[in-house]
């Protein structure tokens, strides 16, 4: 039997909620191991990568660089339907982010004389990063590598863990050909994170890292950001489905096992008014558990799963703000009704077939998604982490003249008498000594 909670939302403990809603990240634990690794990666560099790669992947590497020769040979080695279908995918990523896309440069006339405008310039490195160890995550390439190149990043490389031969899965390398990636190194956890940060005798320096990974890569994420950003904290993968008496108790239960089978630590809740719905979703899942491919890591994650049957269909969309879930799934017969007042979300999944896994893969919008209640103050990735904005201001004489009165008058409010000053020198002034 798989244990998770069961319950009318006036019965769920308000310790049992509390764990719900805090999904406790764990970075406390591993902040000093991370700091030393960081700290290591700094001053040594790749003798450091050498010595933890082999420590944590336990594989001795002589060249962390994929060589064009391995990309080619990963290429080659797919078949040709699976090609396409990568080929596939990353032409939806690449239309998603482009239809993003700010204007380059574009200007407004406050008033006669006064005239403002915004320069989007692109970053000039990046560092994407794509997890191993469990499984391969190709998809995570395209989804961190095509917004990149799509927002014209001059320099974007790839780091991801090494398997025990030391070498690369075929699919994410060919994921990081088609996607455009300059470099691809066999680089995994906080070090790689450091590599990207710092910069090594062999890998850049960048000025953004993003991408998802465990407890160890989002601790050196936070940790390095006094010489590199980040896209936000992502820890593990969370799902809540909000349903009502519409909805496929099969397919709501499916999507909770997706979930599931991500990690013994992902998070997977579905919240409904209808008791007749949660009672047969329960039902379903207990099945699905049994029969699905990676069952032992699906019962371990629905330990942290929960059923919760609401009063009202608002109690769902409070329940739901509250919680600030990185993938929203909307089963609902008015989902307009329920969108219209949601407030914080990742990524937001309408229908009994949107389910999370065709934004995983193949829709075009991008899976790396704020986690652990971050979706409150952090967006997905998309475009607008790849590029910065720059104000512009192009004053005439008459121009500034309608707003010197208000410059002079605030600066010297602030007791900034120079700021004043610069302003009356325009118009004959001259300070004396």
């Amino acid at each position: 039997m798989v244990m998770m909670l069961f319950k009318k939302l006036s019965d769920v403990s308000e310790a049992e909620m509390q764990k719900l809603l805090s999904r406790g990240s764990g970075l406390e634990d591993v902040a000093k191991t991370v700091s030393a690794v960081l700290s290591d990666v700094r001053t040594k560099g790749d003798a450091a990568l050498r010595e933890y790669t082999a420590k944590f992947d336990k594989v001795e590497l002589a060249n962390f660089e994929v060589s064009e020769e391995e990309l080619q040979q990963a290429l080659s080695s797919i078949s040709p339907e699976l090609l396409d279908h990568l080929k596939s995918a990353a032409a939806n990523i690449r239309a998603f982010h482009e239809a993003q896309l700010p204007e380059a440069i574009w200007f407004m006339e406050l008033k006669p004389g006064v005239v403002l405008g915004q320069k989007a310039t692109p970053l000039e490195s990046v560092g994407a990063y794509a997890p191993g160890g469990r499984a391969s995550y190709p998809s995570t390439v395209l989804m961190t590598v095509i917004p990149a190149r799509v927002a014209g990043v001059e320099q974007v490389i790839v780091c991801t863990p090494p398997r025990p031969d030391g070498s690369v899965h075929p699919l994410t390398l060919a994921a990081a050909k088609v996607a455009g990636a300059d470099k691809v190194f066999k680089l995994g956890g906080a070090q790689a994170i450091g590599a990207m940060a710092y910069g090594t005798e062999t890998v850049p320096k960048v000025d953004k890292i993003v991408g998802p990974g465990n407890v160890f890569v989002t601790s050196a994420k936070m940790q390095i950001r006094d010489v590199a950003e980040i896209d936000f904290p992502a820890g593990p993968s969370e799902v809540l489905i909000i349903a009502d008496e519409s909805a496929d108790a099969v397919m709501a239960a499916s999507d909770i096992i997706a979930q599931a089978e991500h990690d013994p630590n992902s998070l997977s809740i579905l919240i409904t008014s209808s008791d007749t719905l949660a009672e047969a979703v329960n039902k379903e899942v207990l099945v699905q558990a049994e029969q699905t491919a990676r069952s032992s890591i699906v019962k371990a994650s629905l330990k942290n799963a929960a059923i919760i049957i609401a009063d009202s269909l608002e109690q769902c969309i409070g329940f739901s703000n509250k919680f600030a879930p990185e993938h929203l799934e909307i089963m609902v017969s008015d989902p307009d009704f329920v969108l219209d007042r949601i407030k914080n979300a990742g990524s937001i999944f309408i229908g009994n077939y949107s389910p999370v896994p065709v934004g995983d893969y193949a829709s075009g919008t991008n899976h790396v998604l704020p986690t652990s209640g971050y979706a409150r103050v952090y967006s997905g990735l998309n475009i607008n982490h790849f590029i910065k904005y720059s104000s512009i201001q192009r004053i005439s004489k008459s121009g500034l003249e309608s707003l010197k009165e208000t410059v002079i008058a605030l600066a010297e409010e602030e007791g900034l008498q120079a700021h004043a000053d610069a302003i009356r020198t325009r118009f004959g002034y001259k300070p004396s000594k």
